[in-house]
């Protein structure tokens, strides 16, 4: 089996080092090590981190795309079926999703076309704060858009 340096997987991929080396130390890729230590990556990380890569697109967190993977045989590298699996329980999230930018972008739109830049008649307004009543965070987003993402490191990992 061809093993590739971090370097190499990194330049294929798109995915920097860094995120490379977190990615491992979330379990999420695995990599085996030279008597010097270097990392030496399997070619079929390369699939893997296509995977990862398409799951933060659709809004998946670190640990949501470690459990899909964790439905995998030991080190397998995702098929197309196993992505037509996995990826079918995530349609209904990117269907929110979308309804909820589509939302969010008629709703501005219709702010900013009336001319006047009003909070006081603007459909999104928050007037006295009501929405406070109701918890943290802008209330009147549809909640597909006020996802907060986790405050681990994963932030520092979308490559």
């Amino acid at each position: 089996m061809e093993l590739m340096t971090i370097g190499e997987v990194a330049s294929r991929s798109g995915v920097a080092v860094s995120a490379l080396r977190f990615y491992e130390a979330e379990g999420l890729v695995d990599c085996e090590r030279t008597p010097g230590g270097a990392r030496r990556f399997p070619r079929s990380v390369l699939r893997r981190l296509s995977f990862i890569r398409a799951a933060q697109n659709v809004g998946l967190s670190l640990p949501e795309i470690r459990e899909a993977l964790a439905t995998l045989p030991e080190g397998r590298t995702p098929t197309a079926r196993d992505w037509a699996r996995l990826s079918e329980g995530w349609r209904a999230r990117l269907d929110e999703q979308i309804a909820a930018l589509v939302q969010l972008r008629d709703g501005l739109t219709a702010c900013i076309g009336c001319g006047c830049l009003s909070l006081s008649r603007c459909r999104l307004s928050n007037a006295g704060d009501a929405a406070a009543a109701y918890g943290p965070g802008a209330r009147w987003l549809s909640p597909a858009l006020r996802r907060v993402p986790p405050t681990s490191n994963s932030g520092r990992a979308r490559a």
